[in-house]
């Protein structure tokens, strides 16, 4: 399996492109990369070409590309997840298994019982962990992270297509009433669950209940549990 590395200015007939100087350090002093090594190429947004090492330094490297080809590896459901993070090293697991499941977007949400929002160096990190995850689980199509909105702003934003909240109680939808849906905006809250006035904002919004189990999660297990079931439903 040749190596794959992300870069966003790929030319449809291909040709000469340079890599940033964060994926030529990654291709000459991680993976000890060398010249005329074949690599492969994705742009980030759907397209990828098989392409030879031209020059290398420690942050330059210049390839030659063949043509692209459009290939997402995405699947058949647009999933999008509203989510209270946990904290940053699980956020990181978190943020892979999604890129791998083929989540289109996350946006986190600051819930009323956060305890400690995201930071902008944080989401930076993250957004970067989404590119490694690419590269390994062979996706063109980056996954977006928004930036933080709190879950006022979130359930009050409009959204497109089934919009789902996880939270126990009555009248509650499963995976398999969600079958037809192309578009699916879910929404997983922080340690403690979400609070009364969240779930009833969400449910004037919307949002209908999806119940996971009995059981208490963490938040990283719940979102890709439930991110998991949406996928295969």
């Amino acid at each position: 399996m040749t190596r794959r590395y992300f870069c966003n200015e790929l030319a449809a007939a291909g040709g000469l492109v340079s890599l940033s100087s964060e994926e030529a350090g990654h291709a000459s002093r991680v993976m000890r990369a060398n010249v005329g090594d074949s690599i492969t190429l994705f742009d980030g947004v759907g397209n990828e070409a098989e392409a030879t090492i031209e020059s290398l330094g420690r942050s330059e490297c210049v390839c030659v590309s063949g043509a692209t080809r459009g290939i997402t590896r995405m699947p058949s459901v647009d999933l999008h997840l509203g989510v209270a993070l946990p904290k940053p090293d699980r956020a990181k697991e978190l943020i892979e298994r999604l890129t791998e499941l083929g989540v289109a977007s996350v946006t986190p949400i600051t819930a009323e019982r956060t305890q400690r929002a995201a930071s902008p160096s944080l989401i930076n990190k993250l957004r970067r962990v989404v590119v490694e995850a690419c590269k390994q689980c062979e996706r063109n199509v980056l996954m977006r992270i928004a930036d933080p909105i709190t879950s006022k702003e979130f359930f009050q934003s409009p959204q497109q297509g089934r919009c789902v909240i996880a939270h126990q109680g009555e009248d509650c939808v499963s995976g398999s009433d969600l079958k037809s849906e192309t578009r699916i905006v879910f929404a997983v809250g922080p340690e403690g669950g979400w609070t009364d006035g969240e779930v009833g904002l969400a449910g004037t919004n919307g949002f209908s209940r999806i119940n996971l189990g009995e059981r208490i999660y963490r938040i990283e297990t719940a979102a890709v549990a439930l991110a998991s079931a949406l996928v295969t439903r």
